[in-house]
C-alpha cells in the first residue's frame, strides 16, 4: 500500500488547487454581489428621481413610489442588533424617508429569483430535502458603480477573452444581474400579486431574500436562525422588558441522597430531620404517627454552590455543619469546597470554613462533644485525604496532617475527650492524638495510631463506627463483622511523633450481616443498632453485642445506609435507593421521602390535578402527589424512559424509551393498553394534541411520527410522518386547533407541519408567523430566542415551558439552574429571575395545569423540585436577585 500512494499524490494536489481556485472565486463573486446590494440601497435611499438602468429600460423606485405589500405585514421596525454565539448581525430594515408617504413593512419586494432548489437550507442553517429558504443576510454593503448591460454577455454567447479573464467576466455579471434585482419595481402586484416569500420563480434561479424588518436572525455555533415576527407586533420595542413579576418559592424537594452518600441522616433538636440531595439541605417535620403516611413540612438551606456531601450536627441540636463538592461556573472556572456552619432555626450562615483549604470536596466532618462543640474536623476528597481541626468561631484551622492516601469514610471525636479523633474508611482504622489545640492557628499536632487487627481478618471497608458510653468503639465492615475497640496503656518505648497516650486493640468480634455493615447508630437508651446492605436488615444490640430485636427493610427501597434516632421509639431510616423510612423495628416502617436514583429526563404534568409523572435512567415511571408530595404510585418500565405525555382527558400516559418503543398506559391501574415500536432510535418527545385526536412521536431518526387517537387514548392507529428534518427532533408542539405542528431538531432547524393535510412540511415559514401554540416548549422561536445566552452553543437550554396563562417562560439550563422570563421573551440579552438548587444539568421544566407550581428535574443529582409560583402581590419570600441571562453566579438565597 505505501508504493500505491506515491502515484496518488499528483492527482491529490492537482484537485485541492482547484478547489482552492475556485473557493478563491466564489468569495469574490461573494465580494461583488455585496457591492452591487450596497449600489442598489444607496440609488433606493439617495436618488429621488426615477433611475433607468442603461440598455435595460427598468425604473427604479423613487421616494415618491408606493410600494405594496400584502395586509397584515408588520410596519419596519427600527432596527435591532441581535447576537448569538460567536456572532452578530444588525437587521438592515428600511423605513420612510423624511418627506415621503409612509411604507408598509412586509416580505422583501426586491429579491432575486424565487425558485427554491430541492436541496433547500433550513431556519437552522442546515441543508433539507424538503425545508424551505430563508432570507439571507444582509452583509458588509460596500459602495460599486452599477454595472451597464451592455458590458454583461450572454451565458451562452463565445468569448474571445482569455482563460485568466473569464473569472472576472463572470463576476461582473453576478454583479449587474444582482444590481437589476434590486433596481426593480417593489410591487408586488407587478408579478402578479404573488407572496415574495413564496414565488417560485424561473427555472434555474436562485432563491435570495434580505431582511428588510419582518425577522430576527440569531445565530447558534455560526448557523443563522431566522425568526419571522407576528404581523401583530409593529415594533420589537415593544415587547415586555425586565424580569416577570412572578417569584418562584422552593415548596418541596423529592428524592434523598443515599445511593453515593454517608453521613447524610439526622434529627435536630426541634425534631425535624435533616438530609440533603443536590446543593440543598432539607429539614423536613414528619406528620402523623410512626410507622404512618408523611404530611409534614420541609424548609431548605439553600447556600451551597454545589453538591452537598456530608452533614453533620452540633452538640447543642440547632448548629449544623453542611460540606459541598468542588465544582465549576458556566465559564469553566473552578469552584472551590468549604464547610457552611448555619443556625437551622434561621436558615442563616453563621460561619464558612476551608474555602481554598480543601481539594475535591469535603468528604467527612464531625463536631466535637466534650467541649461543647468548640471544634470541627473536616477530612477532604483530595489524594492524601487531608485531616484538619478547626475552631468553629473563628473559622481558623489549628492543625493538619496528611491522613492516608485510601478512602476515607467517616470521622469522629471522642465524646469524652476532644484531643482523641478515629478516621476509617478502606483497610483501616486510625486513632489520632491532637495536641497543642490551644487555639493558636497551625500550632497544633496530630499523631496518628495504626488499628492493629492480629489474629482477625482485616477487612476491605470499614464504613462506619460508634462511641460507646464506657469509651470503647464499635466498627462495622465489609465482612459483616462487628469489632469492639478497647483502650489499653501504649508502650512506653514507641509513644509516636505525638507521644500518644493509649492505643485501641480488639477485644470481641460479632458477625451481624450477611455483606457490609453501612450503619451503626447508639441509642438514647444505650443499646446499639446496625444496618447492613445486603441482607437489609436491621438489628438492635445490647451489652456485649447480644442481638435483642430485628427488622428487614423490603427489597424495593433497597440497603440501609444512615440510621437516626427520632421521638421515642420512632426510627429514620435511610435507603441506597434514595428513600427515607419511618418507623420503629416492632411495627415496621414505611416511605416518608422517596425519589429516583439515576438520571431524569422525563416530565408531564396533569390536565386536570396537581400531579405529575417523571422517568429517567433507572427505568422507573413515578406518578407524583403534589398536594401530598408523595408517591402516588411507580412501576418498573424495563427500559430507561426519557419522554412522558398526559392525554387531555388524564385517563392515559405515553410514555417514550430509549429503544424506540413507546406505553400507553391507564393512570389508574397502571395497566399497560398499548405497546408499540417506531424504528429504533431513542424517543425524545411525546405530544398529545389539544384536542386529543392525534399523537405525535418525536424520534431520534429525524422523523416525528403521527397516530390517530380515539377512545380517550386507548387505541391509536398510524395516520402519517412528518419528514424533513436533517436531524434528530428535539422538541415539538401542537397549534391551538390540532392541525399544525412545530418543531425543533439537533442542528437548530425550525419547521412547520400541516398534520391534517397529510403530515405536510410548510415550505413557506412565514405563513406560521401568526399561528398559535396550545404548548410552547420548542427552545427555538421567535417568542423564546430571547432566553439564549450570549455565547451559546446551542445545548445550554434542555428545557423550556410556557405557563398556561401565557405570561411567564420558565428555563432549565445546563448550569444547574432554573430561570423565569416574561412571556413573549423576543429581546436579545432578556432579563430573568435565576433560582439555584439543584447539582446538575437542570434537564426538564414543567408548570401544573393551573400554574401554581413549577417542576423542575436534575440530570444527574435524580432531584426534583416542586416550585411554588408567587404572583406579583402574593406573599412569600423576597424574590430572586434579577439578572441577565449571560449572568450565571451561583444563588445563595435561603428559601424559608
Amino acid at each position: 500500500m505505501d508504493g500505491a500512494a506515491g502515484p496518488g499524490e499528483g492527482p491529490v494536489h492537482e484537485t485541492l488547487q482547484t478547489l482552492s481556485q475556485r473557493l478563491r472565486v466564489q468569495e469574490e463573486e461573494m465580494e461583488l454581489v455585496k457591492a452591487a446590494l450596497a449600489e442598489a440601497l444607496r440609488l433606493l435611499r439617495l436618488h429621488g428621481p426615477t433611475t433607468t438602468l442603461q440598455g435595460s429600460g427598468i425604473s427604479a423606485p423613487t421616494r415618491n413610489s408606493s410600494i405594496t405589500v400584502p395586509p397584515g405585514l408588520p410596519p419596519t421596525c427600527s432596527p435591532s442588533l441581535v447576537s448569538r454565539g460567536t456572532q452578530t448581525e444588525e437587521e438592515l430594515e428600511i423605513g420612510p424617508s423624511s418627506g415621503s408617504p409612509g411604507l408598509s413593512n412586509g416580505p422583501p419586494a426586491l429579491q432575486g429569483g424565487s425558485e427554491e432548489p430541492s436541496g433547500t437550507q433550513s431556519e437552522g442553517g442546515c441543508s433539507s430535502s424538503s425545508g424551505a429558504g430563508s432570507p439571507g443576510p444582509p452583509g458588509i454593503l460596500r459602495p460599486v458603480q452599477p454595472l451597464q448591460r451592455s458590458d454583461t454577455p450572454r451565458r451562452n454567447s463565445s468569448s474571445s477573452s482569455s482563460p485568466s479573464e473569464r473569472p472576472r467576466q463572470k463576476l461582473s455579471r453576478k454583479a449587474a444581474s444582482s444590481a437589476n434585482l434590486l433596481l426593480r419595481s417593489g410591487s408586488t402586484e407587478s408579478r402578479g400579486n404573488k407572496d415574495p416569500l413564496s414565488s417560485p420563480g424561473g427555472p434555474g434561479s436562485r432563491r435570495s431574500n434580505y431582511n428588510l424588518g419582518i425577522s430576527v436572525k440569531m445565530f447558534l455555533r455560526g448557523r443563522p436562525i431566522t425568526m419571522y415576527i407576528p404581523s401583530g407586533i409593529r415594533s420589537l420595542e415593544e415587547l415586555p422588558s425586565g424580569p416577570p413579576p412572578e417569584t418562584l418559592s422552593l415548596d418541596w424537594v423529592y428524592g434523598y441522597r443515599g445511593r453515593d452518600s454517608r453521613s447524610n441522616l439526622f434529627v435536630l433538636r426541634s425534631g425535624e430531620v435533616v438530609y440533603f440531595i443536590a446543593c440543598v439541605v432539607v429539614l423536613y417535620r414528619p406528620g402523623g404517627g410512626p410507622g404512618g403516611p408523611g404530611g409534614g413540612g420541609q424548609r431548605h438551606y439553600r447556600g451551597h454552590t454545589d453538591c452537598v456531601r456530608c452533614l453533620a450536627v452540633h452538640p447543642d441540636g440547632v448548629r449544623v455543619a453542611s460540606g459541598q463538592t468542588a465544582g465549576v461556573d458556566k465559564d469553566g472556572k473552578p469552584l472551590q469546597p468549604v464547610v457552611h456552619i448555619w443556625d437551622s432555626e434561621t436558615l442563616l450562615k453563621l460561619q464558612e470554613i476551608g474555602l481554598g483549604a480543601f481539594e475535591r470536596g469535603v468528604g467527612a466532618l464531625a463536631f466535637s462533644a466534650a467541649d461543647q462543640g468548640a471544634f470541627l474536623c473536616v477530612v477532604d476528597d483530595s489524594n492524601e485525604h487531608m485531616l484538619s481541626v478547626w475552631d468553629c468561631s473563628r473559622g481558623v484551622k489549628l492543625a493538619e496532617i496528611k491522613s492516608t492516601n485510601d478512602s476515607v469514610l467517616a470521622v469522629g471525636f471522642s465524646p469524652r475527650d476532644s484531643s482523641c479523633i478515629v478516621t476509617s474508611g478502606k483497610s483501616h482504622v486510625h486513632f489520632w492524638n491532637w495536641s497543642g489545640g490551644t487555639g493558636v492557628p497551625g500550632n497544633g499536632l496530630l499523631a496518628r495510631k495504626q488499628g492493629v487487627f492480629g489474629k482477625y481478618k482485616k477487612p476491605k471497608f470499614i464504613p462506619c463506627f460508634v462511641f460507646l458510653p464506657d469509651g470503647d468503639i464499635l466498627t462495622g465492615d465489609s465482612e459483616g463483622n462487628i469489632l469492639t475497640w478497647g483502650r489499653s496503656v501504649s508502650d512506653s518505648k514507641t509513644p509516636g511523633r505525638g507521644g500518644a497516650k493509649e492505643t485501641y486493640t480488639i477485644v470481641a468480634q460479632a458477625h451481624a450481616h450477611e455483606g457490609s455493615i453501612f450503619a451503626l447508630c447508639l441509642r438514647r437508651d444505650g443499646t446499639v443498632l446496625s444496618g447492613g446492605g445486603r441482607d437489609r436488615r436491621l438489628v438492635q444490640w445490647g451489652p456485649g453485642l447480644v442481638a435483642l430485636q430485628e427488622a428487614e427493610i423490603p427489597e424495593h427501597f433497597g440497603a440501609v445506609r444512615a440510621i437516626a434516632e427520632g421521638l421515642g421509639s420512632e426510627l429514620l431510616v435511610g435507603t441506597t435507593k434514595n428513600a427515607l423510612l419511618r418507623g420503629d423495628l416492632a411495627q415496621g416502617f414505611s416511605p416518608v421521602i422517596q425519589g429516583h436514583t439515576d438520571e431524569l429526563w422525563g416530565l408531564c404534568t396533569h390536565p386536570s390535578q396537581n400531579r405529575f409523572l417523571t422517568c429517567g435512567h433507572d427505568r422507573q415511571l413515578c406518578l407524583w402527589d403534589g398536594e401530598g408530595h408523595a408517591l402516588a404510585w411507580s412501576m418498573d418500565l424495563k427500559e430507561t424512559g426519557l419522554c412522558a405525555d398526559f392525554h387531555p382527558s388524564g385517563a392515559v400516559v405515553v410514555v417514550g424509551l430509549n429503544t424506540g418503543r413507546w406505553l400507553v398506559l391507564d393512570t389508574e391501574t397502571r395497566e399497560i393498553v398499548s405497546d408499540v415500536t417506531d424504528g429504533n432510535e431513542q424517543l425524545s418527545v411525546v405530544r398529545y394534541s389539544p384536542d386529543g385526536l392525534y399523537l405525535a412521536i418525536g424520534s431520534h431518526d429525524n422523523m416525528i411520527y403521527i397516530y390517530s387517537v380515539s377512545s380517550c387514548g386507548t387505541k391509536s392507529s398510524r395516520f402519517g410522518r412528518c419528514m424533513g428534518h436533517s436531524s434528530f427532533i428535539t422538541h415539538l408542539d401542537w397549534s391551538k386547533d390540532g392541525n399544525f405542528i412545530m418543531s425543533n431538531s439537533g442542528d437548530y432547524e425550525i419547521l412547520y407541519w400541516d398534520v391534517a393535510g397529510g403530515c405536510k412540511l410548510l415550505r413557506n415559514r412565514y405563513e406560521s408567523r401568526d399561528r398559535e401554540w396550545a404548548t410552547y416548549t420548542c427552545v427555538l422561536g421567535f417568542h423564546v430566542y430571547g432566553v439564549w445566552p450570549d455565547g451559546s452553543d446551542g445545548t445550554d437550554i434542555n428545557s423550556l415551558c410556557r405557563s398556561h396563562n401565557e405570561r411567564v417562560v420558565a428555563v432549565a439550563d445546563d448550569f444547574c439552574k432554573v430561570h423565569l422570563f416574561q412571556y413573549p421573551c423576543a429581546r436579545a440579552k432578556a432579563p430573568s429571575r435565576m433560582y439555584s438548587g439543584h447539582g446538575s444539568h437542570v434537564t426538564s421544566v414543567r408548570f401544573t395545569h393551573d400554574d401554581s407550581y413549577l417542576v423542575s428535574l436534575g440530570g444527574k443529582d435524580a432531584s426534583i423540585f416542586q416550585w411554588r409560583v408567587l404572583g406579583a402581590g402574593s406573599s412569600g419570600p423576597a424574590p430572586a436577585t434579577p439578572s441577565r441571562t449571560p449572568s450565571l453566579s451561583p444563588a445563595s438565597s435561603l428559601d424559608v
